[in-house]
């Protein structure tokens, strides 16, 4: 399956805050919040959502199709993502501005306080959805946080072109009206948000679940330490544990992670609970390494994962797609 991944391409700032952001909030003075956090450490990361949904598919061999807007100063990350398997070949470059910069505090509880400046992303909208498929067949188009007229130019046309897509707003959230999310989730071949984000576009598109579940085929909503829940119209609710007792060093980037490997097991054509699993064994991965980029897929090693946590059966399924991409 030949996958188009549209959206963010930035650099990480990702800083630990030794205590609890609750703990500096006072119930009385919300209207009035000014704060600064002394951390303890700096990491400058690469990342950007769809640079990080394509790099772990990259390290499971699906040669993503990175389509997103950069700054001049992306060479040395478009080197890297080319060594662990992402086509570059759709990326847009800035004359103007300089790739976009993610500013991310952690808290000691893995609560976060985070900035974003979109820079060259501002620009993704002239990226050509039709261009791209006419030279490269597209098998499916995955839409994550972007600029929003980006979001809804590729949502458009992965739709006029009979392409399926899978939609995930999650960051933009935020920023998108009502009538653009509803444009953005119809007819989604998967919906991909957060407990907090599913909340949010209910919220913001008016509908309620029953009504989302009329429109996609499939919702993912990842639940953190407690897995992910996999909703289909006409169907209970299949839930997935997630790897217990993961190391946990920095939560940025874990669902990117999970969105790879669940579209990766999805596209060899293996169960919703397989393609679940595999998605909560690399969000793991990341999840005990400090940036989006900064874990290696070792089939063998994620295999005993899946193994150890899920059964032989998943295993067994999961086992000669990775050996053949190993």
């Amino acid at each position: 399956m030949r996958i188009a991944v549209t959206g963010s391409i930035a650099t990480d700032h990702l800083m630990a805050f030794p205590g609890r952001f609750v703990d500096q909030l006072l119930p009385d003075q919300l209207e009035h919040v000014s704060l600064s956090f002394l951390v303890d450490t700096l990491e400058v990361r690469r990342g950007g959502v769809a640079a990080n949904i394509a790099y772990g598919l990259g390290g499971l061999r699906l040669e993503p199709v990175l389509a997103g807007a950069v700054g001049p100063d992306f060479a040395e990350y478009e080197v890297w993502l080319k060594e662990h398997g992402v086509n570059t070949d759709a990326v847009h470059v800035s004359t103007e501005h300089q790739t976009a910069r993610f500013m991310c505090m952690t808290d000691r509880d893995t609560n976060q306080i985070a900035s974003f400046y979109a820079g060259a992303m501002a620009e993704s909208a002239r990226i050509d959805l039709r261009a791209l498929h006419a030279r490269t067949p597209l098998d499916l188009v995955l839409v994550s946080p972007n600029d929003p007229g980006a979001m809804v130019r590729h949502t458009e046309q992965a739709r006029e072109l009979g392409i399926p897509f899978a939609a995930d707003p999650s960051q933009q959230l935020a920023r998108l009206t009502g009538e653009e999310v509803r444009n953005l989730v119809t007819g989604a071949r998967w919906l991909f948000t957060n407990e907090y984000e599913s909340a949010l576009l209910l919220e913001r598109t008016g509908w309620s679940r029953t009504e989302v579940l009329g429109r996609v085929g499939t919702w993912i909503t990842t639940l953190g330490a407690q897995g992910v829940r996999i909703d289909t119209q006409g169907e209970p609710s299949l839930t997935v544990d997630a790897v217990p007792d993961a190391r946990v060093e920095d939560p940025t980037g874990v669902g990117d992670a999970f969105r790879s490997g669940f579209l990766a097991a999805v596209s060899w054509g293996l169960p919703l609970e397989t393609a679940a699993q595999l998605g909560c064994a690399i969000s793991a991965l990341a999840l005990a390494a400090v940036g989006s980029q900064a874990y290696e897929i070792e089939p063998g090693r994620l295999l005993d994962t899946v193994r150890t946590v899920y059964g032989e059966r998943p295993a067994s399924l999961l086992e000669p797609k990775l050996g053949q991409r190993a």
